[in-house]
């Protein structure tokens, strides 16, 4: 046991630097569970649509297209990196708890918050880790095109989306919102792919293009989308 907390000990120090949702101090109304969950998943929505500033080009095969939906990313926006870090690191972490590499008494409450704190903490340093691999694999243009200044911002980007997505995430699991942060924003991201499908495909139907909708065409002319979506 003494091994397994010296472990989750080294966590401690990065407690106070890491972003944290309270969890809830009362029994929060329906009602305003679901608001917390509609105004999560806007933001988790406007963050898929809003495209990466100082890219040089997302042309090309997309090597996670099959995986994007499941995923909860959105190629070229800075939602790229989607649930990746929060799967990724809960993955690990119940790895190395099931092996006993760490060894976690549930019954103690300060076991429960070093558990918390370093699968945030990896999730975290997995943000890092992808957006960085993104930006040196050239999957926005090679970093010579882009320039060391482009390069970085882009990595901030996808950081600060990254850290967005977990505190969303934890917002939703603490007893603020309704069901898993995770599963939600699978949902929804399935959701909007069926709304860009519909509406591409009545477009298409008229034999003109099919552009892309925003967050803010949905939102501006909802009515419009649902009469769209329930003619195909």
């Amino acid at each position: 046991m003494a091994g397994g907390f010296r472990v989750l000990h080294l966590v401690r120090p990065f407690l106070g630097f890491l972003p944290e949702v309270q969890s809830a101090d009362r029994r929060i109304p329906f009602r305003e569970k679901l608001i917390y969950t509609v105004i999560s998943l806007f933001i988790f929505l406007v963050c898929s649509q809003l495209p990466l500033y100082g890219i040089h080009s997302t042309t090309g095969a997309d090597p996670f297209y099959w995986l994007r939906a499941i995923l909860a990313s959105n190629r070229g926006t800075v939602m790229e990196l989607g649930i990746t870090p929060i799967v990724t690191s809960g993955m690990v972490m119940q790895l190395l708890v099931g092996s006993k590499i760490i060894e976690v008494d549930n019954s103690v409450r300060e076991d429960r918050a070093l558990l918390n704190g370093a699968q945030k903490l990896l999730g975290i340093l997995i943000a890092i880790g992808e957006a960085v691999a993104y930006v040196l694999s050239g999957m926005y243009g090679s970093v010579s095109q882009l320039g060391t200044g482009n390069a970085i911002l882009i990595i901030l980007q996808l950081f600060f989306a990254g850290i967005i997505v977990i505190c969303l995430d934890e917002l939703l699991q603490k007893g603020y919102g309704l069901g898993s942060g995770i599963s939600l924003f699978i949902a929804t991201n399935i959701c909007w792919l069926m709304v860009n499908l519909c509406h591409t495909v009545r477009i298409s139907s008229g034999r003109r293009l099919a552009p892309q909708p925003s967050t803010a065409d949905v939102v501006l002319n909802l009515k419009g989308l649902s009469l769209d979506c329930s003619i195909c």
